[in-house]
């Protein structure tokens, strides 16, 4: 095993993953979050009423200028639906995206999707896409397609 391998974290599921995604992005802590991602020239990043953004670099770059701003946020995440097989597992969630110390009840509403592989290394996101829902988006119950 290389040192790099022997440092990186194994997801042993796609909600450690996410968990974990979740978790640096509030702290602001780049390397945690990258960590999360999949090694491959493949994934892709879509922000709010931004570019789809292809390849670790341009993510990992969006995801630092974000984080240099200095605002921190915090989400609240509700509503999720898995569909989750052996090596592929989509996360469809809403978010409630905050400034933290903004003023209370300030937060957007987003819509995410998030796709996870299953790899050498455990669970890794290859995809997350977000963009700004209409705030009664956020309290309908989803139904089940049968």
């Amino acid at each position: 095993m290389s040192a790099q391998n022997a440092q990186k974290t194994i997801f042993a599921t796609p909600q450690d993953a996410e968990t974990a995604f979740y978790d640096a992005l509030e702290r602001a802590d780049l390397e945690a979050l990258m960590a999360v991602w999949a090694e491959d020239e493949e994934i892709v990043c879509i922000q709010p009423g931004g570019p789809r953004l292809t390849g670790y670099a341009s993510v990992r770059e969006t995801w630092r200028r974000i984080f240099e701003s200095g605002q921190r946020l915090t989400v609240v995440l509700s509503q999720p639906i898995v569909m989750q097989g052996m090596l592929v597992s989509v996360h469809s969630l809403c978010e409630q995206v905050g400034l933290r110390g903004g003023e209370a009840g300030q937060t957007a509403p987003l819509l995410a999707t998030n796709v996870y592989v299953r790899g050498a290394l455990g669970w890794r996101l290859l995809l997350h896409h977000a963009s700004p829902a209409p705030p009664e988006s956020m309290n309908q119950i989803p139904k089940t397609l049968h």
